[in-house]
């Protein structure tokens, strides 16, 4: 697994746990008993034919016309389980990690997560999770941060 490996090569500490099976990143929140807001919810779109990595708390949704304007695109929708499945074929369809560079695509992180002390994130699988402080995380992923996402209810 890409990141599993890329981890391990980096000097980063990191947390690896494992859980009941989740497919979503609320389910896995609960599993894990952390706030919806420090888990990071990977969701790849398609912007004018380029992929990219959008990484927003669980518990929130993308704002479409938000992220179009601050990628610069006429169109944004969401990546199609084809192309993930291609983008990601060492990860389970629905549990990709937030660290688009290791997939070639540019990673968006939503501002409201910037702040957080840690993250808790899919270690491409529905059954692994990872823990690591933000710093760790920002330093490694080198995410662009904007505002693109809204809470939902």
């Amino acid at each position: 697994m890409k990141l599993m490996d890329f981890l391990d090569t980096v000097s980063v500490d990191y947390e690896l746990t494992r859980h009941r099976p989740t497919f979503t990143a609320q389910q896995m929140a609960a599993e894990e008993h952390v706030p919806g807001m420090n888990v990071a919810k990977p969701v790849v779109v398609n912007a004018d034919g380029e992929h990219y990595m959008c990484v927003l708390p669980a518990c929130c949704k993308i704002d479409f016309e938000m992220l179009k304007r601050h990628i610069g695109a006429r169109e944004v929708n969401l990546s199609k389980e084809s192309e993930l499945s291609t983008l990601f074929e060492d990860c389970s369809l629905g549990a990709e990690p937030p660290f688009g560079r290791l997939y070639g695509m540019l990673t968006l992180m939503d501002s409201s997560l910037a702040s957080d002390e840690y993250i808790v994130f899919q270690a491409g699988t529905h059954e692994d999770c990872i823990r690591m402080k933000m710093s760790e995380f920002k330093r490694l992923v080198e995410p662009r941060i904007v505002d693109f996402s809204y809470h939902t209810r």
